[in-house]
């Protein structure tokens, strides 16, 4: 190159020391221009890096004197057209083939992107929030990788739907038993529900209760079922009861030997009601309970004795016991102890 460009001085300047002169200030200045535009840079292809003295200024030219190929959906940073200065550095990312599977399709595509979700955008497929990538957007490209896009839609769905209304028995002691009578009729309540429906391209995967609103509450349906009972007495006759039960059956008066109390004591013959203990053969008589086992106040009828009320208590009175009152002492002494039956009438 020397030569060629002395020998195009001598053409110009053939005689005297002066072409010396003038090859020698050229020469100078080549070498200066030369170095100026010398530049040492890295050439980075796929993580591998060359070093190379360069004289050319931009990028792409650079890469071909280097003889570096750049593809279509190859990335090089700086772009091609980009200067370049001494000591700079050249990456070129080549592109790898992937598969993409997305809304029923699939496509075998080149990139060259660093990860996922710089891949999708730049091949201009969008994803929604709730869509599913796999592998995850953060994962890299690499060759032969395949990338699926789940498309997720969620849809609440609101319905109204009835309430079942519930059904209570009550037993009714006034009423034979095995029948039944309507009191009350019932109702269905109606609620609104929000359900949340998943899709997953286009098929549903699940779907979920989120919310229950009562527009209206249920009514209950009441009925009554008779229990009282009809049965023979052992003496003959029959009665209308509700409840059967078997009980040791005792005698007492108003004497002091029953009751501790004499005549003149303000409660003599006063039973636990405040009423006034009787004996009443056509009707109904006092006797005395454990109010554990039967409440005060029940009608009753007792087997061997008559229709009675329960009014009265007693300390030795417990559990399946009664004592029946009589108006004198023989009376009581002529019961003594029995075994009945006792009717439960009201």
């Amino acid at each position: 190159m020397v030569e060629r460009f002395k020998t195009c001085l001598e053409k110009y300047f053939p005689h005297g020391p002066k072409i010396e002169f003038v090859v020698s200030v050229s020469l100078v200045i080549l070498i200066l221009v030369m170095f100026s535009v010398k530049k040492t840079v890295t050439i980075s292809v796929d993580g591998k890096n060359i070093k190379t003295v360069v004289f050319s200024s931009t990028c792409g030219k650079i890469l071909v004197d280097n003889g570096v190929k750049v593809g279509p959906k190859d990335k090089v940073k700086p772009s091609l057209d980009s200067k370049i200065k001494d000591n700079d550095k050249i990456t070129v990312m080549r592109a790898v083939e992937v598969e993409v599977a997305v809304d029923g399709k699939k496509f075998n595509i080149k990139s060259a992107e660093d990860n996922v979700r710089n891949l999708l955008k730049s091949e201009n497929i969008k994803t929604s929030t709730l869509d599913k990538v796999y592998p995850s957007k953060n994962h890299s490209v690499k060759k032969g990788m395949k990338i699926v896009v789940t498309r997720v839609k969620v849809k609440n769905v609101k319905e109204s739907r009835p309430i079942e209304y519930e059904t209570v028995l009550r037993q009714d002691t006034q009423i034979k038993y095995g029948t039944r009578k309507l009191l009350q009729e019932g109702q269905k309540g109606e609620k609104e529900t929000v359900t949340r429906i998943i899709y997953e391209d286009g098929k549903e995967v699940s779907r979920k209760i989120v919310k229950e609103i009562i527009k209206r509450k249920p009514v209950q349906k009441v009925v009554a079922v008779g229990t009282l009972t009809s049965g023979n007495l052992s003496r003959g006759g029959s009665l209308n009861y509700a409840q059967s039960i078997k009980m040791r059956a005792t005698a007492y008066t108003a004497d002091y030997q029953s009751t501790g109390k004499r005549p003149g004591d303000p409660a003599f013959g006063i039973t636990a009601s405040g009423t006034v203990a009787r004996r009443n053969t056509g009707n109904y008589s006092s006797i005395a309970v454990d109010p554990r086992v039967i409440p005060l106040g029940t009608k009753l009828y007792v087997e061997g004795y008559g229709y009675a009320i329960a009014e009265d208590t007693g300390g030795a009175i417990k559990g399946n016991r009664v004592d029946l009152f009589f108006n004198s002492g023989s009376e009581a002494n002529n019961w003594g102890v029995k075994w009945v039956n006792v009717y439960v009438i009201g």
